[in-house]
């Protein structure tokens, strides 16, 4: 008996609404009445199952041996039986037999049923997984289904995603029916679907966001180097041009600041600065550190860390509410940054310089070198810095490259020490002038400092 024209109707609809291929349903449809057939007769290696795709028909159909006698019904069919079906069959033939579906009963229908939801579900499943694996980093737009203890319940056309907790902006509240926009952070296979998480706090969502706002980025006269951001809070952007024509801070910003403003709704007033990357890590880290003057930056390329002095009415600028504007530049520029008041360097320099060092620590001055400069007045390291060439060839026994190399030495002793002395001393200033902020974002200490922020027209204006 075939499945009739209406079940290959259910079957082409199936096929469309779950976007499936129709040769999968059928296959499926095979194996579940294969499956009722094993669990009916035991054996199946003589039954196989037919579709006849004109007509629109399906049949189960068993191979029997014509046989005078049948001891097994499966295999076997009598002479006198077969002869109703073809007069001319004899003992020893084979014959095509179509198997009554009635025999299966409603066991039959729900196994076939069952495996046909599983795999569709399957196929689904995988279906989800191949479509988002390779859309990580992309801006979607869903639908809040619900929150499971703090977790967002996200359907993005069809496909549920989440929200985990530590990947949504601290403060932001959504509601069941809300428009959630997030980018795809990842996409993991599971045994009850692919798990697609999604991200409104990764620094990624803020740049693919930038180029959906601004056409220069997009089509790549504008680029995005780098971006450090505390969701919700503050985030500073680096961006530079290929072209020289083009400003890539005030495209970013936009007339009247359209373009930047309309990013911080997005997510939830985020303060966002923008600054102009520069391959000189100096100028870099003095832009991050904007709107702060910056009057001195001292740098050690071996540790990656620099001396940043400022003026003395710009240092809570420079550092920020709770340490947030010097924690962002660090990690913007990837540099350790130190940073100092004018008038707390200048008093801690004037402190180390007045230190004395014999001359005897200084390396490359034997006992004859030292008691020549001792007898001019030269009885330290410090004093030997602060000399000329000139002034030190007027001391017999020394020629030119001898006390060019002296200077060289003493400068570069005083220099590496003081810095030293600096770091070791305890900053007197009340505010964070002696902070270290890394570029993985280690915490300050607190302290009531006041910040800056973009105005509407992309001005600096004080909070």
């Amino acid at each position: 008996m075939p499945i009739d024209f209406d079940v290959m109707e259910v079957i082409h609809q199936i096929t469309k609404t779950k976007n499936l291929d129709p040769e999968y349903v059928l296959e499926t449809i095979k194996e579940g009445l294969m499956t009722a057939a094993r669990k009916r007769f035991g054996e199946t290696d003589n039954v196989r199952v037919e579709i006849d795709r004109r007509e629109g028909e399906i049949y189960m159909v068993a191979t029997k041996n014509v046989v005078g006698y049948v001891e097994d019904s499966l295999h076997e069919i009598s002479l006198v039986d077969a002869q109703e079906i073809d007069e001319e069959s004899e003992i020893g033939d084979e014959m095509e037999i179509e198997l009554p579906l009635e025999e299966f009963g409603r066991h039959a229908i729900a196994a076939t049923k069952q495996i046909l939801v599983q795999r569709i579900r399957e196929k689904e499943r995988e279906q989800t997984y191949n479509e988002y694996k390779d859309r990580v980093g992309e801006v979607v737009t869903g639908i809040v289904q619900h929150i499971d203890k703090g977790t967002i319940i996200v359907n993005l056309n069809g496909a549920e995603a989440v929200v985990p907790r530590k990947e949504q902006i601290p403060r932001e509240r959504f509601r069941q029916g809300d428009r959630i926009r997030a980018i795809i952070s990842d996409v993991q296979p599971n045994m009850k679907g692919p798990q697609i998480i999604l991200s409104r706090a990764h620094p990624q969502l803020l740049l693919r966001l930038f180029a959906l706002e601004v056409p220069e980025i997009f089509e790549k006269i504008v680029e995005i180097k780098v971006v450090a951001r505390e969701p919700g809070e503050r985030s500073k952007v680096a961006v530079t041009s290929i072209d020289d024509r083009v400003d890539p801070v005030g495209a970013c910003v936009g007339v009247k600041g359209v373009r930047v403003q309309s990013i911080v709704r997005e997510l939830a007033n985020e303060r966002i600065d923008i600054v102009e990357w520069d391959p000189d890590p100096e100028i870099f880290v003095q832009r991050a550190l904007a709107p702060a003057r910056v009057v001195q930056v001292k740098t050690n390329l071996e540790a990656k860390e620099m001396t940043v002095i400022v003026d003395d009415e710009k240092l809570s600028l420079a550092i920020g509410r709770n340490g947030q504007n010097a924690r962002l530049a660090a990690k913007l520029t990837g540099w350790k940054i130190t940073i100092r008041s004018e008038s707390q360097y200048l008093n801690q320099r004037t402190r180390a310089l007045a230190t004395v060092t014999s001359l005897s620590e200084l390396p490359g001055v034997g006992e004859a070198t030292q008691a020549k400069l001792e007898a001019n007045g030269i009885d330290s390291v410090e004093k030997l810095a602060a000399k000329t060439e000139a002034e030190l060839v007027e001391i017999e026994g020394l020629g030119p490259k001898t006390a060019a190399k002296l200077i060289e030495s003493a400068q570069e002793w005083v220099s590496q020490h003081i810095d030293l002395n600096l770091k070791d001393e305890e900053p007197k200033s009340t505010a964070l002038g002696d902070e270290l902020f890394l570029p993985d974002g280690e915490e300050a200490e607190d302290a009531e400092i006041a910040d800056t922020d973009l105005d509407a027209e992309g001005k600096r204006r004080k909070l």
